[in-house]
């Protein structure tokens, strides 16, 4: 019987971080702009496909860039990308690098998080929202989809990117960079890169049971590096712009390669965790 079953059809959220988020990348794009229970998104939602996959691309901090990164509303983001049908979320984003083997330029297709934000909703569940209704103790343990993983950090081997198959990124509030002090510091707790945005979109992803994985583009050494120029807003621009094509390389390759697999175990035991994991009131 199993082997007659359907597969999961899947439709592939993209979140698109600082001059990572062209719409181009979408053929027969059409725009929605939606409202949730928690509020708007970022911006309206791109629809469109990428060879023949179902694909929603949203700009994190709008396509103006007019968000900074404490008042993007996380919650909105992911819950319209939910109802929209989204089994996954692919995000870029940008970050710095606090070692030296990650250089500027490189991806890194991060495993775990330090989460060091201090203003934010990190749940749906925050008691004042019918749609969620309960508490909610995600587990966390394993924060990124490692299958969707693993297919992002195939495909970067077979196009010749520099490409970390791991890495823990530690998400700082923002909007400014670190002090010296605390990206030593960040070093000494095992952090590889540094970014702003990571949680708690994450950690909202896999409370509504979506396979989340991110695709981090070092821009900068942070400011931890001796006679190296400290980050600044025209360096992480500059670097983007000569390496996003490495991003939208590696998102047209993996995401029909995503398309094709079988999902239906895999986002079956996300929504079980999901679900699992909220404490109901009593009555």
């Amino acid at each position: 019987m199993s082997s007659c079953a359907t597969p999961a059809a899947v439709k592939i959220g993209v979140i698109g971080g600082t001059g990572l988020d062209d719409p181009e990348i979408l053929e027969g794009r059409t725009e929605k702009y939606v409202d949730t229970p928690f509020g708007k998104p970022s911006d309206a939602l791109v629809l469109g496909k990428i060879k023949n996959v179902d694909c929603v691309l949203l700009a994190r901090h709008g396509r103006q860039h007019t968000i900074m990164p404490s008042k993007v509303n996380y919650q909105a983001n992911i819950w319209a990308l939910k109802e929209e049908g989204c089994t996954h979320v692919i995000v870029t984003t940008a970050c710095g690098s606090l070692k030296e083997e990650i250089q500027p330029g490189d991806i890194i297709i991060i495993d775990q998080f330090i989460d060091r934000t201090t203003r934010r909703l990190q749940t749906f569940y925050d008691g004042n929202h019918s749609c969620a209704r309960g508490v909610c103790h995600i587990p966390m343990a394993e924060p990124f989809c490692p299958k969707t993983r693993e297919v992002l950090i195939e495909t970067a081997k077979k196009l010749g990117l520099r490409c970390h198959s791991k890495g823990t990124v530690i998400t700082i509030e923002g909007p400014r960079f670190s002090s010296r002090a605390e990206s030593i510091m960040f070093q000494t707790w095992g952090a590889d890169v540094i970014n702003m945005t990571t949680v708690p979109e994450v950690v909202l992803a896999k409370e509504v049971g979506i396979c989340y994985a991110s695709i981090a583009m070092a821009t900068d050494y942070d400011c931890w590096k001796e006679h190296e120029e400290a980050v600044s807003v025209d360096r992480v621009l500059k670097t983007l712009k000569e390496n996003a094509n490495k991003a939208k390389s590696l998102l047209l390759t993996a995401i029909p390669q995503i398309g094709s697999m079988e999902w239906s175990a895999t986002l079956l035991n996300m929504k079980k965790t999901a679900q699992c994991s909220v404490l109901l009131p009593r009555h």
